[in-house]
């Protein structure tokens, strides 16, 4: 479903924001999804009877689908440098590449896979994001001199032995698989995030020095081998824009900000305390979503996005000062799906960790194992004593489980 993005400094008033902070009803205070869209996981349709629980429900991400088209055309511009010749690695006339899947009912994954599939030509009819070769079509691809085939030669949805999605350990031992199988029929990687692609490199990188790598997010570790010319490119979802913004709301809504001035304060415009994010975000209304805009990260541009002896931090976030109702220190239960998934822990964490004393908010972070909801709402106890929740689930379904413990 194509979303209606509206950049937020030209939304108007779209009703009052009624927000309990520091005390009465748990069920009226700020609630923020985020990196986890609540959603059908076999439709991708949001569930909006989550979303408007109260109205200080909002949800905090990325624009999932326009990221999936900026991965494919990161793809699609990469093989225009590059001649058959260096393509092509056993001259069978065709791209042959290798797809890591996510989990396969989470909106980004399915945004990701299409977003590939389109851009190279092997969707099938029904658009399927279905892992398997089956699922797709033979495509073409434009190079620096010439045309060749596309073919999906193996695509998995990579599970842990533990039930976890999204695991880099699995994508390695995939990839160790289809290099038996498959040979130099592999001519190229690509991946639904930055740490399936890098469990890849680490199983056998004498295959992934001599073909395009590309993931999505942006990790530090991810970003040191595409300036080291070891990776071809990976997408940056904005994740200080994203981890700045869930706070922003929280925020907002805990001062008393209402209307359009919850998400136009601090994204589009400075708030009372002269903090603006500097990247682009936008708001979808009719599914009160704050989006970050995405950025292809290749050897052009890598200097913008890496350093190797620091992590670059939003400068339009400065420390903020109390004063009367406002500023004021809150206190925030925030989960993590999965405490040991590499974007979460390597990127989203430490920006969290970063921001929040800035608009002096007290973080009480619970990491949960990547498989069950149950392990983090079973510490959702005390819940009188938080301003604020924000929420990343395990299971993008799974928002009726959090607001029933708010209820």
């Amino acid at each position: 479903m194509k979303k209606n993005l509206i950049p937020l400094a030209v939304l108007g008033f779209a009703g009052i924001a009624l927000t309990s902070c520091g005390g009465g009803s748990n069920a009226k205070k700020p609630l923020i999804f985020f990196n986890r869209q609540p959603s059908d996981t076999t439709t991708g349709e949001i569930d909006m009877t989550t979303m408007n629980f109260n109205d200080s429900t909002y949800y905090v991400g990325f624009d999932a689908a326009a990221g999936g088209t900026v991965q494919g055309k990161m793809i699609t511009d990469y093989l225009k440098t590059r001649t058959i010749a260096q393509l092509d690695r056993n001259g069978d006339g065709k791209i042959g590449y290798v797809l890591c899947v996510g989990d396969e009912g989470h909106n980004d994954s399915k945004a990701r896979t299409l977003g590939i599939r389109t851009a190279l030509g092997t969707v099938n009819s029904s658009k399927s994001t279905a892992a398997g070769a089956s699922n797709t079509v033979e495509g073409s691809a434009t190079v620096k001199d010439g045309t060749l085939k596309v073919v999906e030669l193996d695509s998995k949805a990579m599970s842990g032995t533990d039930g976890s999605t999204w695991n880099a350990n699995a994508a390695g031992a995939a990839f160790t698989t289809w290099i038996t199988k498959y040979g130099t029929q592999i001519d190229m990687l690509v991946s639904n995030n930055d740490g399936m692609a890098m469990g890849c490199v680490s199983a056998d990188h004498t295959v992934t020095d001599v073909i395009p790598v590309f993931g999505y997010d942006a990790n530090s570790d991810t970003l040191a081998q595409i300036k080291a010319g070891k990776f071809t490119g990976t997408v940056s979802q904005n994740v200080d824009a994203q981890a700045a913004g869930t706070l922003q709301m929280v925020r907002n809504l805990c001062d008393g900000l209402t209307g359009a001035d919850v998400y136009t304060k601090g994204f589009s415009t400075a708030d009372q305390y002269g903090n603006k994010i500097t990247a682009s975000m936008g708001y979808t209304a009719s599914t009160k979503a704050v989006l970050a805009a995405n950025a292809p990260v290749t050897s052009t541009n890598i200097d913008s996005y890496y350093n190797a002896t620091s992590t670059p931090r939003d400068s339009g976030i400065k420390q903020i000062t109390a004063s009367g109702d406002t500023g004021k220190s809150l206190k925030v239960f925030l989960s993590l799906y999965n405490g040991a998934d590499n974007f979460l822990s390597s990127s989203y964490k430490p920006a969290l960790n970063y921001y929040a004393p800035l608009m002096n908010i007290d973080l009480h972070i619970v990491e949960g194992d990547g498989q069950s909801e149950d392990s983090i709402t079973k510490s959702m106890t005390n819940l009188g004593n938080y301003d604020a929740y924000a929420i990343n689930m395990v299971k993008t379904s799974s928002g009726s489980l959090y607001t029933n413990k708010l209820k």
